[in-house]
């Protein structure tokens, strides 16, 4: 462990410095820097899970504020990196269906106003030296690139050529995962010196596949974790949980050799750094659905001006991740950005809302409403089974519960996501019950409060013209069945085949 213990140091030098030395950079506008990692949960010591060291994280965590209550926008990739790149959520702006905008079908390509500007841009436009470096363009609308790989990537992308510079979502743009390819040290000494910098690194989390043969104690046990009681305890359920572990390790491993070559070359110095996830990891009711194990997400801030040693759990939502970015470099929110700055003195979100609507090929409609204490859902499409058809179908642990549902093994909560229909309506006591396993919705001690979350909710789609309410046009299903084809069985495909 002696890596680790050196790179906790550095981190700990990493923020002190940040808090006491005169800004390198470009006056005294932050150097912004958001580590973004993939599919990933807040298992973590800073989190009060001790399963696997993250000194890194945690080294982070206490020098800066940690977030316990950030709900991103959706529980899938696409809709959550949409919403943060526009600073709005997704059902505003109509990029709220998963992988939107990549089959080039005519009429499914959506393209935003020109006065919708990105984060990216509207930094750039401010001043900013914008980076990114990490594969994922993962975007629901068509966005301009001059680079030629991502222009030209067989799998389809949501990239056009861009008719001009101020249309770039950025000024560099590396399509590899950080921090592979040692290419970090090139992209810091090749910043200009007369502007602060805004570095995008993504990174693999949840998603990385490695063996993790290099850890001191070797890999996570499937015996030493434990299993939730939504799920079915199986084996192949159990080595899913301890990889996701050792993905967790990995990425605090990465962290800290990020932190030290920021370091290295500067930027310890007037720069704020970001970590956090996109959503949970892939299990069901994880990826893809709005219980707390796909949308709660780990967020650390530190840097100058953030109060260091502190934890925070009021309500954020991911989006605020955009207004706070903006904020901190003193910019100015386009008027179509939902966002707020988290160290604003007025913040504050009584709730958060969250959505879910297709993903690939599987047509869905669900909001959640997040309260102070309790969570309210809402199954928009309830003739619809809990399991449709999805990528997960072939993994083994799916299988493995599938087939354990089927033998007739699974109690009354495992079997809930194995439920052919949806109730309309679910309602959770998260102090009492964070497992969200008992639905208080039709309990007459909590009707009141029902129908409170349900005028909140009710009240936010007619404000924000959400638009998951209208069905998906001909053509963009039409492209979804150019990808798809017989994969995609919901009734609404049948006008579009």
């Amino acid at each position: 462990m002696k890596y680790n213990t050196l790179l906790v140091s550095f981190l700990a030098s990493f923020t002190l410095f940040g808090l006491l030395a005169v800004p390198s950079f470009s006056a005294d506008r932050p150097n912004i820097v958001w580590i973004f990692a993939e599919d990933m949960n807040d298992w973590m010591g800073c989190y009060g899970d001790d399963t696997v060291p993250t000194p890194n994280i945690d080294a982070l965590a206490s020098g800066g504020v940690q977030f316990h209550r950030a709900y991103m926008p959706a529980g899938v990739c696409s809709a959550t990196r949409s919403a943060i790149a526009l600073g709005a959520m997704q059902t505003s702006l109509g990029v709220h269906n998963h992988r939107s905008s990549r089959q080039r079908y005519p009429g499914e390509e959506i393209r935003l106003p020109k006065e919708n500007k990105t984060v990216y841009q509207t930094l750039r436009a401010g001043g900013y030296h914008v980076i990114n470096y990490g594969p994922k363009s993962d975007f629901n609308f068509l966005w301009a690139s001059q680079n030629e790989k991502e222009l030209n990537r067989p799998k389809g992308t949501s990239a056009i050529p861009a008719e001009s510079d101020e249309d770039l979502l950025y000024d560099v743009n590396v399509l590899a995962w950080a921090p592979s390819g040692n290419l970090l040290p090139q992209l810091l000494k090749e910043c200009p010196d007369d502007k602060p910098v805004f570095l995008q690194l993504q990174l693999k989390g949840g998603k990385n596949s490695g063996k993790f043969e290099g850890f001191p104690a070797g890999k996570t046990s499937p015996e030493d974790v434990e299993v939730m009681p939504y799920y079915a305890d199986l084996p192949s359920v159990r080595s899913e949980i301890a990889h996701h572990y050792d993905c967790i390790r990995q990425t605090d491993e990465e962290l800290g050799q990020i932190v030290k070559t920021l370091k290295e070359h500067g930027f310890d110095k007037n720069t704020v750094v970001f970590f956090f996830t996109d959503h949970g990891m892939k299990l069901p009711r994880h990826k893809q659905w709005l219980y707390e194990g796909s949308i709660r997400v780990p967020l650390v801030i530190a840097g100058p001006g953030i109060p260091a040693g502190t934890t925070r759990d009021d309500l954020v939502s991911g989006i605020d991740i955009t207004g706070t970015t903006l904020a901190l470099a003193g910019i100015p929110q386009p008027k179509h950005m939902e966002a707020k700055d988290f160290f604003a003195s007025d913040f504050q979100r009584d709730f958060v809302i969250s959505a879910r609507d297709r993903c690939d090929y599987t047509i869905e409609r669900v909001r959640a409403v997040t309260g102070q204490r309790l969570k309210y859902l809402r199954n928009f499409k309830t003739d619809r089974p809990f399991m449709q058809p999805q990528y997960r179908d072939g993994q083994a642990f799916m299988k493995d519960l599938k087939a354990y549902y089927q033998a007739g093994k699974m109690n009354d909560i495992e079997s809930f996501i194995m439920s052919e229909t949806r109730v309309p309506e679910e309602l959770y006591d998260l102090k009492n019950d964070p497992d969200e396993i008992h639905n208080l919705a039709t309990d007459p001690a909590y009707q009141e409060q029902l129908e409170k979350y349900r005028g909140i909710l009710d009240q936010w789609i007619e404000q924000t013209g959400d638009q998951g309410q209208y069905d998906e046009s001909v053509a963009s299903l039409k492209g979804v069945l150019k990808q798809w084809s017989k994969q995609a069985v919901n009734p609404e495909y049948d006008k579009a085949r």
